[in-house]
């Protein structure tokens, strides 16, 4: 597929279609569209930026517009993502007002989500648990969905959803179509998938990786010298960035020492309510906000198109967030730059990520190497006493810090 022209789509959405700008399909759109309109199964591994969003929603619409009985489901591992899915949605359809759409996610008024439901949408965009919580009340059917995707496959699984998407998959109708869409493929993610498809078509494009036009970089720093490395870095730096860091209490504190020294700066992580975490998105999206703090939350379903930079303060938990993350710049086309912020005892971990990915620059030596050799010499690493420890564990301030998670 060369053109969106090739689709003989709804009057309607080709128009919106060139509306925005969506001449030629990018290459999971030409791939996978076709796909979807022949009514096949799909496992489609790509990485992010790829235009995935469209290529399944853009065949769901047309579908669902042709027919006016079924209905589609779409499936997010975060609040985050499914409000992006939403709003692509709602753009889509924006000139059809017969084609009701609801969201359904954790943290928002769920008085406003019955509300939604009673407009029988032809569309329903949900997180797992959310959407347990309505089939439970018997607030929502879905037993006339045909359309189903599960976006960020390997997410759902990282999240620990694989329970709650068998428990969804019991009241689906047995016989539909099912999209997996992902950014990995291991063996827990394609066991996954096998219980929601039937003889599906693969789709290997690259997995995920970060794009060429990012200018990734490592600074080696002591953990105690982030906060104040941090300050200079942005400093020297112009243009919104994102920061991301590995705690909800640690990202509080950073975002309370970047606001002491008078930068614009907003956060968003798990422990804040919905509203809280769309305003802070919003104004971050509108320039209010030059810096926005947050968790791997946020990584995955924020594109925010002017992100110039991205701050890794703290390294991420899963070496595939890492891709997630930095994927928040350099959107569309566009160059942008990502630092990481690596101290001596995560060495190993940034060589290995560095190694995977192929990021530029020589391996980094330091405290990992020389607690391996010591090992392996019999003796025994060096720990922190009883009050070191204690000392150590108190930020900036005397506060103390909050655990590893």
């Amino acid at each position: 597929m060369q053109s969106f022209d090739e689709l003989n789509l709804p009057p309607q959405l080709s128009r919106v279609l060139k509306k925005i700008g969506f001449e030629k399909p990018t290459k999971i759109q030409s791939q996978a569209i076709p796909l979807l309109l022949a009514e096949r199964d799909l496992m489609a591994c790509a990485e992010t930026g790829s235009g995935k969003t469209g290529a399944y929603l853009i065949p769901m619409v047309k579908a669902l517009m042709e027919n006016p009985q079924p209905q589609g489901l779409v499936l997010a591992p975060t609040r985050e993502l499914a409000q992006l899915i939403s709003d692509f949605l709602k753009t889509l359809v924006q000139s059809d007002r017969s084609f009701p759409i609801s969201l359904l996610v954790g943290g928002q008024d769920i008085r406003k989500q019955f509300k939604s439901l009673k407009s029988k949408p032809r569309i329903v965009i949900a997180t797992p648990g959310r959407l347990i919580d309505h089939l439970n009340r018997k607030t929502l059917k879905i037993h006339k969905v045909q359309h189903l995707v599960l976006d960020e496959g390997d997410r759902m699984i990282d999240m620990g959803f694989a329970p709650q998407l068998e428990q969804i998959l019991k009241f689906l109708p047995k016989h539909r179509q099912t999209s997996f869409f992902t950014a990995t493929l291991d063996k827990k993610v394609k066991s996954l998938a096998e219980k929601y498809l039937v003889d599906p078509e693969t789709l290997l494009l690259d997995e995920a990786r970060p794009v060429a036009t990012i200018k990734q970089s490592v600074v080696q720093v002591a953990a105690k010298d982030k906060d104040n490395h941090i300050v200079s870095e942005l400093k020297k730096r112009d243009g919104s960035v994102i920061v991301f860091v590995k705690t909800k209490r640690r990202t509080d504190e950073l975002r309370k020492h970047l606001f002491e020294y008078g930068f614009a700066v907003d956060l968003i992580h798990g422990g804040r309510s919905q509203g809280q975490r769309n305003q802070a998105i919003s104004k971050f999206k509108n320039g209010k906000t030059r810096i926005l703090c947050a968790t791997d939350v946020a990584a995955r379903g924020i594109d925010v198109p002017h992100v110039q930079h991205v701050i890794n303060f703290d390294l991420p938990m899963q070496d595939e967030d890492y891709v997630h993350r930095v994927g928040r710049t350099a959107r569309n086309g566009a160059h942008g730059e990502a630092v990481s912020f690596v101290s001596p005892s995560e060495h190993r971990q940034w060589n290995r990520l560095a190694k995977k990915y192929e990021i530029p620059g020589r391996p980094l030596e330091g405290s990992d190497r020389e607690e391996s050799r010591g090992k392996k010499k019999g003796k025994r690493p060096f720990r922190f006493s009883n009050q070191r420890r204690k000392k150590n564990s108190r930020g900036q301030g005397g506060q103390k810090r909050s655990p590893r998670a």
